[in-house]
């Protein structure tokens, strides 16, 4: 078991789901940072203001998130005693490098309605209407080598409306990635277990890279696999921003956004031409 609880979790994880400055892992305050102060005396606060999403700059967990979060930890720890998941081991290191970084592009890519601004909850008929056709109009989302499910996921948890595919050719760390999905209980995702280039099911609106090997070869099937008009979500360092950009002509990219506590690593999201 992890032995965090629900609230030590979202403390850990609020640096990435806010905009207020932070300390990077030299201990200095950067604003450019997207991140919040993440040594908070209260606790309680957490599961106070995680039912909050907000569209703006911050966001809150709900407390079934944040359970979803601490199944998948002991999962993880679980399987990685058996198969090579993860190099961390620290359930405090899981929370901060593979969830913080997940959840800082999930709420970039999918930002969040304010609770009040949510339209009021349709009744039973019109609720099973309604997961009808949220799964025919879902965003279609790839995570390109997906590994231990990071950021696949965690964006799904944050994001359950999307129809995700987690693409990993690792029989064992698929077979595992079956496992999450049925103990969280996640619907309208689907696991590849293949390789990326014998992917033949149509494109998508969002595909997402994140810590892959070959990453200047694995690149090019990720770009095939972005519809037009869709996006195409890197979670790089910043000595291979150069080399996403040289290789991606199609794509008008936003400016890189440096990821909460760290000193190098970024999201780069880029948006490919509608014709192309």
């Amino acid at each position: 078991m992890t032995n965090l609880d629900t609230n030590r979790i979202a403390e850990l994880l609020e640096p990435f789901l806010t905009d207020s400055p932070h300390l990077n892992n030299d201990g200095r305050s950067d604003n450019s940072r997207h991140s919040g102060n993440s040594h908070r005396s209260d606790h309680s606060c957490h599961s106070e203001r995680s039912e909050e999403s907000g569209s703006g700059s911050d966001a809150r967990l709900s407390q079934l998130q944040l359970e979803n979060i601490s199944t998948y930890i002991d999962l993880l720890l679980d399987w990685n005693a058996h198969i090579n998941l993860t190099a961390i081991r620290q359930p405090e290191e899981i929370v901060t490098r593979h969830f913080g970084e997940s959840l800082f592009a999930a709420r970039h890519l999918f930002p969040k309605t304010p609770t009040w601004e949510q339209p009021p909850k349709p009744t039973l008929s019109e609720a099973e209407g309604a997961v009808q056709a949220e799964q025919n109009s879902a965003q279609r989302v790839i995570d390109l080598g997906s590994g231990a499910g990071f950021p696949g996921i965690p964006i799904k948890i944050w994001a359950p409306e999307i129809a995700l595919t987690l693409i990993e050719s690792s029989q064992k760390k698929a077979t595992f990635l079956r496992e999450v999905t049925r103990a969280l209980t996640l619907t309208n995702i689907n696991v590849f277990s293949g390789r990326a280039e014998h992917y033949s099911t149509p494109s998508a609106q969002v595909v997402i890279l994140r810590a892959v090997e070959r990453f200047k070869s694995i690149l090019p099937t990720a770009i095939s696999l972005v519809a037009p008009g869709g996006r195409l979500a890197l979670l790089i360092s910043e000595a291979q921003l150069a080399t996403a950009q040289s290789l991606t002509s199609v794509f008008s990219w936003t400016s890189p956004i440096p990821i909460a506590q760290s000193s190098s690593r970024i999201l780069l999201i880029g948006i490919r031409e509608a014709s192309r």
